[in-house]
């Protein structure tokens, strides 16, 4: 179509878009003072930020004596639970490496991982500065189930397992971004009242 064919209101919207624009020169400054007068904004913690910021957990003496001896019953009585999910759960499928985390109190974590061949493993996260000296895992089965019981502060945490000096990612647990080190990393969440 040919300018002429247009119907007469295309025409006229058309010719108005081609109309150039008179803008009033000092609109410019207003508008930009009017910005510029503005506060920054504030830089506030984001709520999940806040939710899962790690916080102490201070308790006395005694109460830390009943903590260890509770952990001992449930220590016991929580072998059992989890070596049979284990083997529920690994029956049918040619897994090596297993990871279940038993939640005991509100900051007491389980971690159990399932390495039958190996013949040292200890737990590495930022509970512990990454230091694979600091938490071995103790052979809880002769199904080569090895386990930690460790208090952690409510929040979020990253950990790994290390396996005769390899780094080995929970294979059950999420995965956290690459720290950088080429070393996967698992995450927990511990909240009040029960470990995620």
């Amino acid at each position: 179509m040919t300018d002429s064919e247009l119907h007469p209101y295309v025409e006229l919207i058309a010719r108005e878009a081609r109309r150039p624009v008179a803008t009033d020169p000092a609109a410019r400054a207003r508008i930009m003072a009017a910005v510029r007068a503005e506060p920054l904004p504030s830089e506030r913690p984001r709520l999940w930020d806040r939710i899962l910021e790690p916080r102490a957990l201070r308790i006395s003496p005694l109460v830390s004596t009943l903590i260890a001896a509770s952990l001992v019953g449930v220590g016991v009585f929580g072998n059992a639970i989890v070596h049979n999910r284990d083997t529920r759960s690994t029956s049918g499928g040619s897994s090596t490496s297993v990871a279940q985390q038993l939640p005991v109190s509100d900051t007491v974590v389980r971690f159990v991982f399932v390495a039958p061949g190996a013949s040292k493993v200890s737990i590495v996260g930022d509970f512990n500065q990454w230091d694979a000296t600091k938490t071995p895992m103790v052979r809880a089965s002769n199904d080569g189930e090895w386990a930690v019981t460790l208090p952690l502060a409510v929040g979020r945490h990253l950990y790994s397992f290390v396996v005769d000096g390899s780094w080995s990612a929970d294979p059950n647990a999420p995965l956290a971004p690459d720290d950088g080190f080429g070393h996967a990393n698992s995450v927990k969440l511990v909240r009040r009242g029960s470990a995620l």
